[in-house]
């Protein structure tokens, strides 16, 4: 929609793991160096950590797309299932062809797999992506997977990637065993200040702009703020920062629209005017009820009544405000 305004090709904030708009930030460019050396290295077990939408999906999928045809991937993206399931899922991602079987079955049609595989030299991956959603007892088949081995070699290489709660997971005593087997750790932080700004620039580069100064300073710095670095809601408050900068025919975004934005994505806007419209409720209360307090005295003191009756009167209308505030 508001590509052509801005002089896009193509959006460039889509919060898919698109590998075309990676940036690697000296942080990303380390893990993924250490995904790389895993799998040459034969590692077995590799654990990468970082933070809800720091880009752990989309160092996959740049690994993924650079591997050549001497490595096999089986690729879980959803890890909750049956142990089952599971291995089904495996041999069916590695190209076996499979019919529903059992367990022991399945164990072994991947083993023979694994051993044809090792004899042509080449390289077979197993890579959990939200792996801190694993059942204890998938993380105990994990672990048993990485016993297929020869003498001097893995035949399996499993990459495990997840939120930070998954090193809590492999510190508690049930796991102890899986977590000696461990190769490499490596934990993706969010972007610092300077990055943040250097990774709209390219993400906008890369989407065709010749222009890469349509966020101000300003801009910039409110969007590091709100999003600390996390790469995803850096996506979403630029997408959504350009779409209103098209809806109000502004080429340049400044700081005010990016306020805007985060106004409207933490819904603070309708909270907001909830705020204001307390005040006018409690005045047209107040100055009813002085209303009625004058119309009362008025109208006992005309009847002849006591004053001690108006006085208990206007208490309870009084106690009836203060409840009411």
């Amino acid at each position: 929609m508001y590509t052509n305004f801005f002089g896009l090709k193509e959006k460039p904030f889509e919060i898919t793991p698109d590998p075309k708009f990676l940036y690697l930030s000296e942080n990303h460019r380390e893990a993924l160096a250490h995904l790389n050396y895993a799998l040459r290295e034969r590692k077995g077990f590799t654990v990468v950590t970082g933070e809800v939408g720091t880009g752990k999906t989309t160092l996959v999928h740049s690994l993924l797309s650079k591997l050549d045809g001497n490595t096999r991937t089986a690729y879980i993206f959803n890890p909750k299932l049956e142990a089952t399931d599971f291995l089904h899922f495996i041999c069916e991602d590695f190209g076996l062809k499979t019919l529903r079987k059992s367990k022991g079955q399945y164990l072994t049609l991947l083993h023979n797999f694994l051993v044809t595989c090792y004899a042509q030299k080449l390289n077979v991956v197993l890579i959990i992506d939200e792996a801190q959603n694993l059942d204890p007892t998938l993380l105990e088949e994990v672990r048993l997977l990485t016993n297929l081995e020869t003498p001097k070699s893995k035949l399996l290489q499993v990459i495990m990637m997840g939120q930070p709660e998954l090193n809590d997971i492999l510190a508690r005593p049930q796991f102890r065993q899986l977590k000696q087997r461990i190769s490499l750790r490596y934990h993706i932080r969010p972007l610092s200040k300077e990055e943040t700004g250097e990774y709209i620039k390219r993400r906008l580069t890369r989407a065709g702009a010749i222009n890469t100064t349509i966020f101000t300073p300003k801009a910039f710095d409110k969007i590091y703020r709100y999003s600390e670095g996390i790469p995803r809601l850096i996506n979403i408050v630029c997408d959504n920062a350009l779409l209103t900068g098209y809806a109000t025919e502004r080429k340049i975004i400044g700081h005010e629209i990016i306020q805007e934005v985060i106004i409207n994505l933490e819904g603070l806007d309708s909270q907001r005017k909830k705020r204001h419209l307390v005040p006018i409720v409690v005045v047209f209360l107040i100055l009813l009820c002085i209303g009625l307090l004058l119309f009362l005295g008025r109208f006992l003191l005309i009847g002849g009544g006591g004053s001690r009756e108006w006085l208990n009167t206007v208490k309870e209308i009084i106690g009836s405000i203060y409840q009411a505030i």
